[in-house]
């Protein structure tokens, strides 16, 4: 099972705005500089993925299917873009390893646009992670996206939960997507992970569990052989007490959406909790501040284990 946005062929939500956009192109009136945002996991690139197919198989065989919003698997753009090898077609995102969006990806970016288009058609530039752009980055981007050729797109994803430069979201139109938690159940039910999903403990199905999420949960769940019925306390004592955290990546890259969902739990039962909330900037502080400056992450854990799970 793979959730991986390029993969995704088939678009099952956010039918009523990729229609609006597909009819802004089908006028050429569709904004040259758009900013898709919402939460991370919630199928903001598969929306761009979606609606640059539609774009680039407007006059090839096997085009996009609108009625069922499905790429064509044998569609000739689609197969170069799983290649990376779309001549009119370029992703920036940030490296695993990486703090920030090298400006050297957008300088690359940048060349690419001031080379002629493959046939005259247009092209797309994608860039994932908006939020990873650091301020070089950035001021280099909106250099080229001031005044972009017309026959060039740039779709940016966002995650809505971190900031981006005003200077950048000024020039951008924006479209935020979201999904209720109706619409999460269908897609995941359509992602073959239902039966896991139906046996998962409540205190991981929530308004902050995006499609993607579940996903991730499914692995580590899987990989660490944990029941899908235990709760968020009893499964952050058992990463920090059998140092999962250290065996398993998928859990450290996670560790800020576990404790989010600890402190909601106890904002639910506790509504406005004085000692709870101040907790809960100060751990979700910590672990931003490992992620930028490597701090050692197993005493943010025994203090976090000592203060809330073990009082």
């Amino acid at each position: 099972m793979n959730i991986e946005p390029l993969n995704n062929k088939s678009l099952y939500s956010y039918k009523e705005i990729f229609s609006r956009l597909k009819e802004l192109f089908d006028n050429n009136r569709l904004p040259n500089k758009i900013i898709f945002s919402g939460e991370k996991g919630i199928g903001k690139s598969t929306f761009a993925y979606h609606l640059t197919n539609y774009i680039f198989s407007h006059s090839e065989k096997n085009k996009y299917d609108l009625e069922n919003n499905c790429i064509d698997e044998n569609n000739y753009s689609y197969s170069l873009i799983l290649k990376n090898a779309h001549p009119n077609f370029f992703l920036i995102s940030n490296d695993a390893d990486k703090k920030n969006i090298q400006i050297s990806k957008i300088r690359e970016m940048i060349n690419f646009t001031n080379k002629s288009s493959f046939n005259n058609l247009c092209k797309v530039i994608l860039i994932d992670n908006i939020e990873f752009l650091n301020t070089s980055s950035v001021n280099a981007l909106l250099k080229v996206i001031e005044e972009p050729n017309n026959n060039i797109f740039f779709f940016l994803i966002h995650n809505n939960k971190k900031q981006i430069l005003e200077t950048l979201k000024s020039r951008c139109i924006k479209y935020n997507l979201f999904l209720t938690n109706e619409e999460k159940e269908y897609v995941i039910k359509n992602l073959s992970f239902n039966e896991f999903y139906s046996n998962l403990n409540i205190d991981f199905k929530n308004i902050y569990c995006t499609p993607a999420n579940i996903f991730t949960l499914n692995e580590i769940f899987k990989n660490n052989d944990i029941d899908e019925n235990i709760s968020i306390d009893d499964f952050l004592k058992l990463v920090i007490n059998k140092s999962l955290y250290k065996k398993d990546a998928n859990i450290r890259d996670n560790l800020s959406f576990f404790f989010e969902l600890f402190f909601k739990k106890k904002f639910n039962f506790l509504y406005y909790n004085e000692k709870f909330y101040y907790f809960y900037k100060y751990f979700l502080k910590k672990l931003n501040d490992y992620r930028i400056y490597n701090l050692d992450l197993e005493s943010i854990l025994i203090e976090f284990n000592g203060k809330l799970l073990n009082e």
